[in-house]
């Protein structure tokens, strides 16, 4: 089980009063998911009671973490056999997401 600091949990706290919802990824315990419209990204504490980004922030597709993918001189966020196209749109929508973050966390996406 993730344990946080107060520190960290009141990051997570202001995270959420920004609109961004905490969200579970079974698959992924030891992190805590944010997610904010068709985005999301997984955190994880920092020694010393900050919190940084877990994995690289990704679009949703089917409400699971997707994979960024080149097929056929396309892009596209995958997540098992589901995928979609990365549009303008899309691609817009995710470097806000990410944006906000990084100003909310005082922290660099790997």
């Amino acid at each position: 089980m993730l344990e946080l600091t107060p520190h960290q949990l009141s990051v997570l706290e202001q995270l959420a009063r920004e609109g961004f919802q905490l969200v579970s990824f079974p698959l992924y315990p030891n992190a805590v998911g944010v997610r904010k419209g068709n985005c999301a990204a997984l955190l994880g504490p920092v020694e010393g009671g900050g919190v940084k980004f877990a994995a690289v922030p990704c679009f949703l597709v089917a409400g699971n973490l997707s994979v960024r993918v080149s097929r056929g001189g396309r892009q596209y966020f995958v997540w098992k056999k589901e995928q979609v196209e990365v549009t303008p749109e899309r691609e817009a929508e995710l470097e806000r997401f990410v944006a906000e973050l990084r100003a909310l966390l005082g922290v660099e996406a790997r």
